[in-house]
């Protein structure tokens, strides 16, 4: 258990604060045999062990650790020597193992401060393993073999008994009125560590607020019931003792450690015997699966406002370690994305606060499913913010608006195509062009909401599609009422370049004409210049009405349009499909001419990215 406490001690030494005492001026070595989750626990075995063995000294670790130890010895050597031959005769745990006091934070015991003589077997130890000297330390754990203490003593009595060791010491079973007023001498820590433990294996659901009321009551009896005792609802000095001691055990699994990462800003605590840190590379910090844990954690530090918060939870929904089932919620000062599929797993939290966005990432495999559950809510209930943020030249640079790229080395999921659309209404609607929409196996507003086609009408080019949850838009499009006039400054929002940005450009043009070049009364042409993503996007007139919606170029065997020659499906038969699909647009009554800043933020806020994926 604690050979598992140190490795994650030791994994986490760059980002844990923790401050190791100077036990000695001269490097000293231990055999350390256990730790306990609370120092009265931890003193009363030390206390014990000290009256039947001798040279125990006890140190707080990180984390609030109490690790009991024998020793110091001069050299690793004579510590793993001592090891060696109280793990044959079963005097120590399997998992003792030798240390430096580097571990080591303040000293709790002796209770005087002083440091235990080093055992003079240890000094110098006899090559031959008959004639090890039976040093005076010894570990929780029984021996069934007699001591071997010296050939004199060896000759005066044959039949010496080994000495009690602390794993046999039992300690007495109470009655009910005694455990009662054992249990009314604890101390607040020691009440809360108890509600700690019974929380973790599942009895206790309530706050950890060291008042054994009536939910403490019935966790302690759930535990009894567990562990086959009497359900009294009061717990032994001896129940106690197993239910911290087993709680250590399943901690140690983890190596949960408080981590405090000044480079990121981020305060959390993490199981450190699953991941290991690995690099910092803007906006994340990476810590990767350790002993096959099956498990990834990746830190989020980044500057910026709502819109680069909004531009991150777009972005990452397209990130190939992020399931696309599963829970998709934004708000304004953060977001939730959950996934799910056979292969993966995936919990991803942010939030934005003064200039800062900091979060984390939990992806897992669903072998993991049973540690995750309780490393989610571990790193759930630590998460802090601290001042500072992850530099954006930390480790491989990455654009702020590119998908196209890999997001700090994860590769982003592409659709097969992206066009443009925008909402119509309070509740999400959005039209686009009929092409963006045909053939796909599912579609998504801005890769984010999936989303089902209302309406599909491939005569007139237009598509109706909806959100499969509520939407909420910052805008939806007002229509205008009648058309500008020929040759007046007309404006279209769109993602021209596809998925590749996260927010739409404008491109100015100008009404070339009311009708297509067939005299289709339902086009308007436009001399304007576009790229593919844009079809599907709103043109603007001077008001900041829409007065259509642009189509896709269609390129016919030996006739080439010119470039800036486009054509828009006019506001009245946007309408009309909406009324098929059984929604209704806005009309504008806004006769002024909307500022170009205020036409620029309005388009981007209604203007959304229609992808199609198979």
């Amino acid at each position: 258990m604690i050979d598992r406490i140190v490795k994650a001690t030791m994994a986490a030494i760059a980002f844990v604060a923790f401050l190791p005492a100077a036990v000695a001026a001269q490097e000293r070595y231990w055999v350390q045999m256990e730790a306990h989750a609370t120092i009265r626990t931890a003193q009363e075995f030390a206390r014990r062990y000290e009256q039947s063995i001798g040279n125990v000294a006890g140190f707080r670790l990180m984390g609030g650790w109490y690790a009991l130890a024998a020793g110091p010895f001069n050299t690793p050597d004579e510590a793993d020597t001592l090891r060696r031959d109280l793990m044959a005769r079963r005097i120590i745990r399997s998992d003792a193992y030798v240390t430096d006091s580097s571990i080591y934070g303040e000293q709790f015991w002796p209770e005087d401060g002083t440091l235990p003589p080093p055992p003079a077997a240890a000094a110098t130890p006899d090559p031959t393993p008959e004639a090890i000297p039976e040093p005076e330390i010894t570990a929780p754990a029984p021996t069934d073999e007699p001591e071997a203490a010296t050939e004199t003593a060896a000759a005066d009595d044959d039949t010496v008994e080994p000495p009690a060791a602390p794993a046999q010491i039992e300690i007495p079973e109470e009655t009910l009125a005694e455990a009662r007023r054992n249990e009314a001498g604890l101390t607040r820590d020691e009440r809360a560590d108890i509600q700690t433990a019974l929380a973790w294996f599942g009895h206790y659901t309530m706050a950890i607020d060291a008042a054994f009321g009536p939910g403490t009551r019935r966790a302690m009896s759930a535990w009894q019931e567990a562990e086959g005792l009497d359900t009294t609802g009061v717990l032994t000095t001896r129940q106690r003792a197993q239910l911290l001691q087993d709680y250590a055990d399943a901690l140690a699994r983890y190596g949960f450690a408080e981590l405090t990462d000044d480079t990121a800003g981020v305060q959390i605590t993490l199981p450190m015997n699953m991941i290991a840190f690995n690099r910092y590379e803007s906006p994340f910090a990476h810590f990767d699966e350790a002993n096959d844990s099956g498990m990834r954690v990746l830190l989020i530090s980044q500057e910026g406002t709502q819109a680069t918060l909004f531009g991150l939870y777009e972005i990452m929904q397209t990130l190939e370690v992020i399931p696309l089932e599963g829970r998709r919620e934004r708000r304004g000062n953060g977001f939730l994305l959950t996934g799910q599929s056979d292969t993966a797993r995936a919990h991803a939290v942010a939030q934005y606060r003064g200039g800062e966005i900091k979060g984390w990432v939990l992806l897992w495999e669903p072998r993991a499913d049973e540690d995750a559950a309780l490393v989610l809510s571990t790193m759930e209930s630590s998460f802090r913010m601290l001042p500072g943020i992850l530099p954006s030249a930390t480790g491989a640079s990455i654009s702020a608006v590119s998908r196209r790229d890999l997001l700090a080395g994860l590769e982003v999921r592409r659709p097969v195509r992206s066009r443009s659309g925008f909402f119509v209404d309070a509740v999400g609607t959005v039209v686009t062009t009929a092409e963006a929409v045909a053939g796909c196996g599912r579609v998504t507003i801005d890769e984010a909401y999936d989303a089902e086609v209302r309406l599909l009408d491939e005569d007139n080019g237009i598509a109706v599609i909806a959100p499969r949850t509520s939407l909420v838009p910052l805008a939806f499009a007002q229509f205008a009422g009648s058309d500008p006039r020929l040759n007046t400054s007309v404006r279209l929002s769109g993602f021209s370049y596809q998925d590749t940005l996260t927010r739409p450009i404008i491109t100015f043009g100008e009404l070339a004409d009311m009708q297509g070049l067939n005299g289709e009364e339902t086009l308007r042409r436009l001399a304007i210049e576009v790229q593919p993503g844009d079809s599907g996007g709103p043109v603007f007139d001077a008001n900041g009405a829409v007065m259509g919606m642009l189509l896709p170029r269609v390129e016919q065997p030996g006739r080439m349009l010119p470039e800036d020659v486009n054509f828009a499906l006019s506001a009245q038969a946007v309408m009309q499909a909406l009324e098929r699909a059984q929604r209704r647009g806005a009309l504008s009554r806004e006769n002024a001419t909307m500022p170009a800043e205020i036409l620029t933020r309005v388009s981007a806020d209604l203007t959304v990215l229609v992808s199609c994926w198979n």
